[in-house]
């Protein structure tokens, strides 16, 4: 997955830090949050060395500087006072990371794990998360954005969700193609491929052209909108068909009759949940096995930036890489950040 909406290299527009003695601090609202936390040693799927290394973490913190701190060091008044420069040494905010516990591998991890690491458990439920994700998508694609924008979040939603099958055999052993059918229509899809079949035709054959045919491609704004609005209830409006292909040709279809696949968070989701809440979202990704090379590089920060205001601390999403060098590991846990007042930032594990 890449970046889709904008560069997470680059900064985001910034209001002001948020002045802690005209309004309850955001730092003491995350400290008063009730969240459950598990040892990094009893977390499954991790290796020794990674282990070690998120122990250190959870040990030693990460170092988080708000907005307005990086707008001063950005700027060009950087020899105004050495009061400047100690403010500068003691604005910064260390983040304890603890695990917090695993969700279910249901497709909507993303959401369930966001609404635990923000603690939010009590306020809306993952559903209610992605609603306001696939809003902000749509809000944004329809009214904040130009035509080039919104042309190249366009192909980048092709790339994923409709690839060419042409190309990517170099990189991916397995592609997807994700169709979306309204649930209304799939007696009528049934028919179509049974009429097909009676005609001579494969079976899988058969439902591959009447997908194709019939159902809604995941190759735009919108058709991503209508495909992360899904979580796998009966209150959906669409079910998601998967069809697979190796080099070869098609390999198997998911015709998923059940209605429970529900669509995985992206990148673009992730961004929109920041944009929504005004804060950063680090994902820690812990490398798979074949993709590890030492103990310090077993573990990364990958940050996603709203789009415009930042205004809360960031919070924190776990990603377990699994094998095949991570690909296919997009399984989100929460992260609970601890704040700690900064001591020294020689003695954090890391500065964001």
């Amino acid at each position: 997955m890449g970046k889709l909406l904008c560069d997470s290299t680059t900064s985001s527009p910034v209001i002001p830090w948020r002045d802690p003695t005209s309004a309850p601090s955001p730092i003491d609202a995350i400290a008063a949050v009730d969240q459950s936390t598990s040892s990094w040693e009893n977390v499954s799927g991790l290796e020794p060395q990674q282990k070690r290394h998120l122990t250190r973490l959870q040990h030693k913190g990460v170092l988080w500087k708000p907005p307005a701190d990086l707008n001063n060091n950005n700027g060009n008044n950087s020899d105004d006072s050495d009061n400047g420069d100690d403010a500068e040494e003691t604005a910064g905010v260390v983040f304890r990371l603890s695990h917090g516990g695993e969700v279910e591998a249901d497709g909507n991890c993303l959401f369930t794990a966001s609404q635990r690491a923000m603690g939010l458990n009590k306020v809306l439920d993952g559903k209610e998360l992605r609603r306001r994700t696939v809003r902000r998508f749509l809000e944004d694609f329809r009214d904040g954005i130009g035509e080039d924008e919104r042309e190249s979040i366009n192909e980048a939603i092709k790339h994923m969700y409709f690839p060419d099958l042409k190309c990517g055999w170099g990189v991916h052993v397995v592609q997807e193609v994700k169709l979306l059918a309204k649930k209304e229509d799939r007696e009528g899809l049934d028919q179509g491929i049974e009429e097909l079949v009676n005609l001579g035709m494969q079976r899988e054959l058969a439902a591959e052209s009447i997908y194709k045919e019939r159902c809604i491609a995941v190759d735009d704004g919108p058709s991503w909108a209508k495909y992360m609005s899904i979580s796998g209830s009966s209150d959906d409006e669409h079910d998601i068909i998967t069809l697979q292909y190796t080099e070869e040709g098609l390999l198997t279809i998911d015709e998923n009759r059940d209605g429970h696949a529900a669509a995985f968070g992206d990148d673009i989701a992730i961004e929109c949940l920041a944009t929504e809440f005004k804060r950063e979202i680090y994902v820690v990704q812990a490398h798979g096995s074949d993709a590890m090379v030492d103990e310090e590089n077993c573990v990364f920060f990958l940050p996603h930036r709203p789009r415009s205001q930042i205004c809360d601390p960031p919070f924190f999403l776990f990603m377990k890489g699994t094998g095949w060098c991570g690909a296919g590991g997009d399984h989100y846990e929460p992260l609970i950040a601890h704040p700690s007042s900064l001591l020294s930032q020689e003695k954090v594990a890391l500065v964001l």
